[in-house]
């Protein structure tokens, strides 16, 4: 799989691949720099199916203060609710009781919307709806903003719906959060035995790319989570990880057909195929390059004031490193400095100077700030000298200078007037005495 450089009109530096996915939105992201690396619809509303239960986790978790110890009763209007809905089910049963841990773990691994539910409604107080508001007030806080949520569980509502931009921020967040990736990336759980269940019950992932043994060609080594969403009308969803040689990517893929025109189920599970295929790609073309360092100087501005120096040095304000196609240099990358003319010592090292845009192919990766590399102390015979320089060319100074050159041109002929009249004066006296 080779890649293609192709501008795109995002605030990200993203490019094209040279194979077809089938998924409706996409989007890959490198963890490590926070770089969106490919996307196609990430800010189109689609529905999320089972990736839901990322945000049912992260509010089951944040109001549930003891997961391993908080126990909770699986009610029969919970089993009910489900009856006849198609739902993917961990199996709990009415009157069992389980550990919110145990609950968790039925939920993400074989996306049981029992669990989900049972959850919801504990942390609710009783009312789901309580828990639900929860859910999209969260989703407000952590910046989403095409997301809203009606259930827990992921089935289907036309009001329930969100983008793959908005499900990045979502995991994204969710990754922080304790037990989330490890329980995400388990291929199998087992539910010790309960008060109503003797023997321990096994269940199983929904992600095959993480399961070597069922996985069959979905199966990515690399890949380790983090959760699975279906039903028809959301098509086949999948959000996950993957690690590979120092590199971490996420992937979004949702919207890929889980049933043809004619209503029949589609066998081939796209967004597990166009997410092995994102991976595989972005793994194979993609390098993490520094294209700034904060030793290195960028350019230079012309410094006043200062004795013996008259350029001082900028360096960026911290490094910079992006991803890019492991084959093109990072001085491809074009550096366009923004500083002022000139600028009066005295300065400190570290202050901000100015800016430089990094840009590639026409699109900008970032702005960063450009610093003094030294401090340059200020010469004070320069200071005066140009204080002096300050106060002649002010327009004050001049308007005094004219008022006072015009007091001693007045005085001047004041002084020649009066001198030829003294003169004249004593022409008279000297006459008359005469």
């Amino acid at each position: 799989m080779a890649l293609v450089w192709l501008p795109k009109p995002v605030d990200a530096a993203t490019y094209d691949i040279d194979f077809e996915t089938t998924s409706q939105a996409i989007e890959l992201i490198n963890l490590d720099t926070d770089t969106i690396v490919y996307q196609q619809n990430a800010d189109q509303k689609m529905y999320p199916a089972s990736t839901t239960k990322i945000m049912t986790y992260i509010v089951a978790v944040e109001h549930i203060t003891d997961l391993e110890n908080t126990q909770i009763t699986v009610s029969e209007e919970i089993v009910n609710e489900l009856l006849g809905t198609g739902s993917s089910l961990a199996g709990v049963r009415e009157g069992e009781i389980l550990t919110a841990m145990q609950l968790l773990n039925c939920m993400m691994i074989p996306s049981g919307n029992d669990a989900a539910l049972v959850l919801a409604n504990y942390v609710g107080g009783g009312d789901t709806q309580v828990f639900i508001d929860m859910m999209n007030e969260k989703a407000a806080e952590l910046g989403c903003e095409n997301t809203h949520f009606m259930n827990p569980h992921g089935l289907h509502d036309d009001q329930h719906y969100t983008t793959a931009d908005d499900l990045y921020k979502i995991t994204k967040y969710a990754m922080t959060l304790p037990y989330f990736m490890e329980i995400c990336s388990k291929t199998y759980y087992q539910i010790p035995a309960t008060n109503v269940s003797p023997e321990p019950r096994y269940v199983y992932t929904t992600n095959m790319l993480i399961e070597p043994n069922a996985g069959g060609s979905y199966y990515y080594p690399y890949c380790n989570g983090i959760k699975t969403g279906s039903h028809d009308q959301a098509g086949y969803c999948l959000v996950s990880t993957a690690v590979k040689d120092g590199y971490s990517y996420m992937c979004i893929a949702l919207g890929a057909p889980s049933v043809d025109d004619q209503g029949n189920r589609v066998s081939t599970n796209g967004a597990f195929v166009d997410t092995k295929n994102l991976y595989i790609w972005a793994f194979d073309n993609l390098r993490l390059k520094t294209v700034l360092s904060s030793d290195e100087s960028v350019c230079d501005v012309t410094l006043n004031l200062a004795w013996n120096k008259d350029k001082l040095l900028l360096v960026p304000e911290r490094s910079y490193s992006t991803i890019l196609p492991k084959d093109i240099s990072e001085t491809s990358v074009i550096i366009t400095p923004d500083v002022p003319e000139s600028i009066d010592a005295p300065v400190k090292k570290g202050d901000v100077i100015g800016t430089a845009t990094l840009s590639y192919v026409g699109q900008e990766l970032a702005t960063i700030n450009l610093v003094a590399s030294e401090s340059v102390e200020r010469s004070e015979v320069l200071h005066s000298v140009d204080t002096m320089n300050e106060v002649i060319h002010s327009q004050w100074f001049q308007i005094i200078a004219g008022v006072i050159a015009a007091l001693v041109l007045i005085y001047l002929i004041l002084a020649l007037i009066y001198n030829r009249k003294k003169k004249k004066l004593r022409k008279v006296k000297k006459y008359r005495r005469m």
